[in-house]
């Protein structure tokens, strides 16, 4: 029997996210060259940091409906899937 290979799911979907974050963080860095205001600098610091978190959960989405749902095949792969979210949302924490 041969070994299952995992095929990863795209996040290709993500890259126009990304990029208005990088955008965003640009932004940042001329306004604080600039010396603005630290309070509109902050609001944008916020802004990025939900984008961020915002591609973040559209990945965690896919990889619970893709990668998990497909360990749940195999008693060993879900097991080690079960651990690796444990470990993820251990991460999420601090």
């Amino acid at each position: 029997m041969e070994p299952q290979t995992h095929q990863h799911p795209c996040h290709k979907r993500e890259l126009p996210r990304l990029n208005r974050v990088i955008g965003q963080l640009e932004g940042v860095k001329k306004m604080i060259e600039e010396q603005r205001y630290c309070p509109d600098i902050l609001i944008q610091l916020r802004a990025a940091r939900s984008a961020i978190r915002a591609v973040e959960s559209s990945i965690l989405k896919t990889h619970l409906q893709h990668c998990v749902a497909q360990s749940f095949n195999s008693e060993e792969d879900k097991e080690q899937k079960l651990n690796e979210l444990k470990e993820l949302f251990d991460r999420f924490e601090s």
